[in-house]
C-alpha cells in the first residue's frame, strides 16, 4: 500500500481538477467488478443518468457588484453545526475500495468538520470508527435478522456515540443493478473462490489492489451486524435478506423506542411519505432515490426536493442525495430548500482511487466549488441562499394534489 504522501501527490492539482479525474482515477485502479459496484444504477440506469443532468434545468440568478471577501459555508443539521453543508453519505462495502475504507472516509469528513454516516452493510466495526476521529458520526440502519439484532447494535451504536440514526426507507428488495451481474459482484462479497473464476481477469490486471485487499483480510462479514448462532453476518446475497426484512411506518415507532435520538428517513420521493415520516416522529427525511441504484424510473432527487420541502413546510428538516458532482450542484439544492445535501459517489470514487487522501481531495475540490459559486452569485453565507438565486422549471413547484386528497394516501402513523 502506498504512503499517504504518495497517495496525497497523486490526486494534487492540476493531475485532478474535478471529481470526474477522481472517478477516472479509481476506474484505472479498482478492478471492474468494484469500480462497477460504485459507478452502476439499476436496469437502463435512466435515474443514474437523470441525478446529474437535473441540475443543468436549474440555472443561477447571480447579484451584480456586490463585495464578498468570505463566504460562511457553516450549517446546522439536527443541531450541530458543519463547517460545510454537505456530509458523507452511507456507503456500503467501502473496504473494497481501500482497506480499512470506512476509517479513512470518516477521519477525512471529520478533519474538514463535517459529518460521516456509516452504512450497516460496512466491513469496520463501528466503535473502530469512533475510535478513530472525534467527529460528527451517523449510522445507517438496515434490519437483517430482525427488530433484536437491529436494537442490539443501535445499543452499540448509541454507546459509541453516533448521534443520529438514519432508517433507508427504499430497500424491499434489491434493485436489478445489472453490472453487479456482469462482474460478478455476488462471487466476490461473498468469498466464492470457484464462482470468481470467471472473472478472474480482472483481478490479474489490478495487482497493487489484490495485494490491498487481500492484506487488509479480504473481509467476508459484515461487523456491526450480530446474528444469533452465526455470529457477524456474511457478506452474500444482501438483496434475500432484505426482503424479509421490509421497513414499514410502523416500525419507526420501536426504532425511536430504541434509539431515543434523532431519528433521519433516507428515501423519500413524494410529499405524501414526507407528511408519513412527519407523523412517525422523524426529525428529518432524505429526498434520495438510492443514486439510482434502486427503482429505475423515478425523478431525479432534485426534481423531488421542492415537492418534499412544500409537504414538510419547515416542520422537520429536508436534506438529498443524488449526482452531485460539483459545489455549484450542492449551491442549487440549498437554494431549493435543502438544509445540507449527501454525497456518496464522489467520496467512494476518491477513496477507490486514493484512501483517505482522494477523500480529503475530493472534499477540498467540492468547498472550493462552493465558495466560488457563492462569490460569483453575491451570496456571502449559506444561510442566505434561497430559490431567488436560482430559476427552476415551474411545474417542480406544481402541487399536483391541490383541490383533493390523494387517492393512494394511507392512513397516517400517529405515535
Amino acid at each position: 500500500m502506498k504512503s499517504d504522501r504518495s497517495l496525497a501527490r497523486s490526486v494534487m492539482f492540476p493531475r485532478v481538477v474535478n471529481i470526474s479525474d477522481l472517478r477516472r482515477l479509481a476506474k484505472r485502479r479498482l478492478p471492474a467488478v468494484v469500480f462497477a459496484y460504485i459507478d452502476g444504477g439499476a436496469e437502463d440506469e435512466v435515474t443514474l443518468r437523470e441525478n446529474s443532468r437535473a441540475f443543468s434545468d436549474v440555472t443561477f440568478r447571480p447579484r451584480q457588484c456586490v463585495a464578498v471577501p468570505s463566504c460562511d459555508l457553516r450549517t446546522t443539521v439536527l443541531g450541530t453545526t458543519l463547517d460545510l453543508p454537505f456530509i458523507l453519505a452511507p456507503v456500503g462495502f467501502c473496504r473494497m475500495f481501500y482497506p480499512r475504507g470506512e476509517v479513512h472516509a470518516a477521519r477525512a469528513a471529520n478533519a474538514a468538520g463535517t459529518g460521516y454516516i456509516l452504512s450497516t452493510f460496512s466491513g469496520t466495526r463501528l466503535e473502530e470508527i469512533r475510535a478513530g476521529t472525534s467527529g460528527p458520526l451517523w449510522y445507517q440502519l438496515y434490519v437483517p435478522g430482525g427488530r433484536d439484532v437491529a436494537e442490539a447494535t443501535l445499543a452499540r451504536a448509541r454507546a459509541a456515540g453516533y448521534s443520529s440514526l438514519v432508517v433507508t426507507i427504499d430497500t424491499p428488495v434489491s434493485g436489478m443493478r445489472e453490472r453487479d451481474f456482469r462482474y460478478g459482484v455476488r462471487p466476490l462479497l461473498g468469498g466464492d473462490f470457484w464462482g470468481s473464476i470467471l472473472h478472474v481477469w480482472q483481478f490479474v490486471t489490478r495487482p497493487r489492489w489484490g495485494i490491498d485487499y487481500l492484506t487488509d483480510g479480504a473481509p467476508k462479514v459484515f461487523p456491526n451486524v450480530e446474528l444469533p448462532g452465526i455470529g457477524a453476518m456474511p457478506c452474500g446475497d444482501v438483496g434475500v435478506i432484505l426482503e424479509k426484512t421490509i421497513v414499514t411506518w410502523q416500525d419507526l415507532r420501536w426504532m425511536r423506542d430504541a434509539w431515543k435520538g434523532p431519528i433521519v428517513v433516507k428515501g423519500v420521493h413524494t410529499g405524501d411519505d414526507a407528511r408519513h415520516a412527519i407523523d412517525a416522529g422523524a426529525n428529518a427525511v432524505i429526498v434520495s432515490n438510492h443514486g439510482g441504484r434502486q427503482l429505475d424510473g423515478v425523478p431525479a432527487s432534485l426534481r423531488a426536493l421542492p415537492e418534499v420541502v412544500a409537504a414538510v413546510n419547515g416542520r422537520i428538516e429536508v436534506l438529498m442525495d443524488g449526482g452531485i458532482r460539483r459545489g455549484g450542484d450542492i449551491v442549487k439544492a440549498l437554494c431549493l430548500g435543502a438544509r445540507a445535501v449527501l454525497v456518496g459517489r464522489a467520496y467512494a470514487w476518491a477513496l477507490g482511487a486514493a484512501g483517505g487522501p482522494g477523500v480529503d481531495r475530493a472534499i477540498e475540490i467540492l468547498r472550493t466549488d462552493v465558495v466560488r459559486t457563492m462569490r460569483l452569485l453575491g451570496c456571502p453565507s449559506i444561510a442566505e441562499l434561497d430559490r431567488s438565486y436560482v430559476d427552476a422549471p415551474s411545474e417542480w413547484f406544481a402541487d399536483r394534489y391541490a383541490g383533493s386528497e390523494p387517492r393512494t394516501r394511507p392512513t397516517p402513523v400517529r405515535m
